[in-house]
């Protein structure tokens, strides 16, 4: 006999296959429940595999964006007066972002979620009365999910998420949210702590090699060598060290990072400039400055000015600059010690150069002596014994009447020789200094001679002007003349000053320069004096320049 088919009663089919159902629900959801906290823990694993910050914050944005299926998401950093510092985005293409600018600085929701602290969900941003609209150019957004990420108690930073897959962010979602961001702290915290551990550790070998380089007999650029440190402990784009001017200028004396030594020793004004301030003040100034806007590179973006501080009082500044994040407490903190250690810097930088200066001082002053009282004697011994010859044998006294020029000509230079080893290191302005430095520089060496209180009636503008004729008559000689020898004598006298420059090269051209000419002789008018250039008899050329003195024997100022 067949057997019949197992059948069950309508109703408790439909109760046993709703059950069922359930259960098959149940499931999926346990399934899926798995498969989000397989994704958490695997997120939080990518979160805090790598200790750099940077780095994980962008990882954090992405993981978030991973574990919620938003479309959109970024990640923002808190200043200390609750502002956004740094906004870290995913999603929005480059190109978008350079069409809508500059980045948000913490209003409408965002800044919502950071005035409450607390999870903000709402399903779309336009209904919402804290929203303030999107700039140009940003895409269109809906749903919102906004957690904030603490460190120690203290809000660090919120995530922001929008446009979720289905349409609006649920309750699961807020809490693996929630829950990456608790990791998200930790994992912050242990980056900063591993951050400042890595910065004591530079800032400890860079102190150690400053104090190492500025406790050494040669150190060298004492001021390089700090802002190379600065540059290696602090995360930076220019670290400058720059000092005040007389003419209401700073001077950029230390540059580094890209640009940095094309800028070394170059001006740019000092009204409204931050190390202006910062010296003035005497006090650490942060700004956020404007890049500049001539070819000159200065401070810009995020700029920290300390000031350099030698004998109690402010002498430059210290500059550290970068495009884009803020500074830390810790780093505010080590730009200061730099700054320290820059102004020790400055101070034996000084020291040094004060004792040289004596060493010189002290090795020529010897050595004038030397000359004037062993050389220059002996010399004047050789004059006289040749005079005495000549006197008693006249047919030698043409020959020996050169010779006896020969050597007072040495003499004189001798006691040239003996002004510029006496002359004070701070009276470089002085007329013989500057005529003695500007033959120095001149090829073949011109023999140089004085005659008169040369310093006392011969300054400013006179002083410029007969400077500026010796100047360019021994450039005319070092160009057309030919010349083995020169001579430059100046000569003062109760009425005028006269400047004789002489060459034995092959005297004047056919045709002259005359825009030189005209120069001199246009100087020496100017002040009513005279000028003439002509072929010496023995070979080459005499350029004689005179001018008056002024009344009471004193330059114009």
């Amino acid at each position: 006999m067949d057997e019949e088919p197992l059948t069950f009663p309508d109703v408790p089919r439909l109760e046993l296959e709703r059950t069922i159902a359930e259960l098959m629900d149940r499931a999926q959801q346990v399934l899926a429940a798995q498969g989000r906290l397989r994704s958490l823990l695997g997120a939080t694993r990518a979160v805090s595999e790598d200790l750099d910050l940077d780095a994980m914050l962008r990882r954090i944005v992405r993981a978030a964006i991973e574990l919620v299926g938003a479309r959109y998401g970024a990640l923002g950093v808190i200043d200390e007066d609750g502002l956004l510092e740094r906004f870290i985005h995913e999603g929005i293409a480059d190109e978008v972002v350079q069409e809508i600018g500059a980045p948000p600085t913490g209003h409408g929701l965002l800044g919502a979620v950071i005035e409450q602290g607390q999870t903000i969900r709402i399903p779309r941003i336009a209904d919402d009365p804290r929203s303030v609209g999107f700039p140009a150019h940003h895409p269109p957004m809906d749903a919102f999910l906004g957690v904030p990420i603490r460190v120690r108690g203290r809000t660090f930073g919120n995530l922001y998420l929008t446009d979720p897959q289905k349409e609006r962010f649920s309750d699961e979602d807020q809490e693996i949210i929630e829950a990456l961001a608790v990791t998200a702290g930790v994992a912050i915290e242990n980056a900063r702590l591993y951050a400042e551990t890595h910065r004591r550790e530079r800032l400890g070998a860079a102190l150690s090699g400053i104090t190492a380089a500025l406790l050494s007999p040669d150190s060298g650029d004492a001021l390089g060598i700090v802002a190379d440190a600065v540059a290696t402990v602090v995360p930076a784009e220019l670290v400058a060290i720059i000092t005040p001017e007389e003419d209401d200028r700073l001077r950029i004396d230390v540059a580094r990072g890209p640009g940095g030594p094309a800028i070394e020793g170059t001006h740019y004004p000092a009204e409204g400039a931050l190390p202006a301030r910062a010296i003035r003040e005497n006090a650490l100034i942060v700004e956020r400055l404007p890049a500049p806007v001539d070819a000159v590179l200065r401070p810009f973006g995020h700029t920290v000015a300390v000031p350099l501080v030698v004998a109690g009082a402010p002498v430059g500044a210290l500059c550290v600059s970068r495009g884009s994040a803020t500074y830390s407490p810790a780093e505010l903190l080590t730009i200061s010690d730099f700054a320290s250690q820059a102004g020790i810097a400055i101070s034996l930088a000084r020291a040094r150069e004060q004792h040289q200066r004596l060493e010189i001082v002290e090795d020529r002053g010897r050595i004038a002596r030397d000359l004037h009282d062993h050389v220059i004697q002996r010399l004047f011994a050789t004059t006289l014994g040749l005079q005495g010859i000549a006197a008693a044998d006249p047919s030698l006294a043409v020959a020996l009447e050169r010779h006896i020029d020969e050597v007072d000509g040495a003499i004189a230079d001798i006691r040239t020789a003996i002004f510029a080893l006496r002359h004070r290191p701070d009276s470089d302005d002085a007329l013989r200094s500057r005529l003695l430095a500007l033959v120095s520089g001149v090829s073949p060496r011109p023999r140089i001679s004085f005659t008169g209180p040369i310093d006392l009636a011969v300054t400013g503008d006179l002083a410029d002007d007969l400077v500026a004729v010796v100047r360019e008559s021994l450039a005319n000689i070092t160009r057309h003349a030919n010349a083995t020898t020169a001579l430059v004598t100046v000569v003062v006298s109760e009425a005028e000053v006269v400047a004789m420059i002489e060459d034995d090269g092959d005297g004047l051209p056919p045709t002259i320069d005359a825009s030189g000419i005209s120069n001199l002789a246009a100087r020496a008018e100017r002040l009513g004096g005279a000028f003439t250039v002509a072929n010496r008899e023995e070979g080459g050329v005499r350029v004689r320049w005179s001018a008056p003195l002024p009344r009471g024997g004193d330059a114009r100022p």
